[in-house]
């Protein structure tokens, strides 16, 4: 009920009613998209539904679209002043990136036409599409790939591999949570398998793993774990080996020359690596030639390999570097 207050009340009056009337379990809510003229969508365990002015959902057909609440650039206009608190301007520097991230750890995707300035962008007007992307934290959903990660004590360099929206980035935050706060087999009561806690670095470019909300993380990372939001991949790992001594470093989305170069000076400087990558499975990342490298040189012993089954995060298979 907390978490379903919390998100309805960053919506506009009219779309904020609707959400209220709506029979919608928001612990399965993964987004809840406005454009302006469109109807309104939610996304649920992977489903999209339109939502009528009633707050009834229905399959996001067009046959039902014409029975959908229509979004308008009045609740766009509403619901930005309270994602921004009425301080859009202060959000100015992530609005260049397309994205706001709020409290709870949600993040509100935005849309429009971008004001150029030289190569780079300064920013956004006329915003016509949003995409509240909510946050959820499942503590646990690591527990079957944590007994796979170490070998002879030591934890071993993990890439978690999926498609988009298949929870590699939640998977990812627990394991940095277990890791950070140090982990035990299940039924272990001898503590002979007791994995000693780890210091965690954490380089979150877009606020996804932290989800920090002024400069605080409002998902729990483990109480060893130090985190740069909003900081370049490549940059950020770089900045922490020199100055936070992790024995840990994690990243999500890597891909890019400038993050395999970063990843390999983590790694020649003894630090474990946990990662995560788009893609459907080892093989598929060979077709980017900066992640060819990563796995010829055979930089991560683990690969947790994602689907999109009856639930995200589907672990289909578990397999060392040498694809056992």
């Amino acid at each position: 009920m907390e978490q379903r207050e919390e998100i309805i009340r960053i919506f506009s009056k009219d779309i904020r009613t609707i959400l209220k009337q709506a029979e919608v379990d928001f612990g399965q809510v993964q987004e809840v998209r406005l454009r302006i003229q469109s109807p309104l969508l939610i996304i649920c365990s992977n489903q999209e539904y339109y939502l009528t002015t009633e707050g009834k959902k229905t399959e996001a057909t067009a046959e039902n679209r014409k029975r959908a609440y229509e979004v308008t650039r009045a609740d766009l206009k509403e619901t930005l002043e309270y994602v921004s608190s009425y301080s859009l301007y202060a959000f100015e520097e992530e609005l260049r990136q397309g994205y706001l991230t709020i409290q709870g750890g949600h993040r509100v995707g935005v849309a429009g036409k971008t004001i150029v300035e030289g190569n780079g962008i300064r920013g956004m007007k006329f915003i016509s599409c949003m995409n509240v992307r909510l946050s959820h934290q499942i503590r646990g959903c690591a527990d079957p790939v944590m007994p796979c990660i170490y070998r002879d004590g030591k934890l071993e360099n993990v890439l978690i591999v999926s498609p988009p929206r298949c929870g590699k980035t939640t998977l990812l935050r627990d394991l940095i949570r277990q890791v950070s706060d140090g982990w035990r087999a299940a039924g272990d009561r001898e503590g002979s398998r007791w994995m000693q806690p780890m210091t965690v670095g954490v380089v979150d470019e877009r606020s996804e793993i932290g989800a920090c909300f002024q400069g605080v993380p409002q998902n729990d990372l483990g109480s060893r774990t130090d985190i740069l939001d909003c900081c370049p991949k490549a940059q950020g790992m770089m900045m922490l080996i020199r100055s936070m001594s992790p024995q840990v470093v994690a990243v999500d989305e890597i891909g890019s020359k400038e993050d395999v170069e970063a990843l390999f000076f983590c790694a020649y400087r003894g630090c474990s690596i946990l990662a995560t990558a788009h893609g459907k499975n080892k093989e598929s990342l060979s077709k980017n030639p900066y992640m060819r490298e990563i796995i010829n040189k055979k930089m991560f012993q683990r690969y947790v390999i994602l689907e999109q089954r009856n639930q995200p995060g589907y672990i289909a298979q578990i397999i060392d570097e040498n694809g056992v």
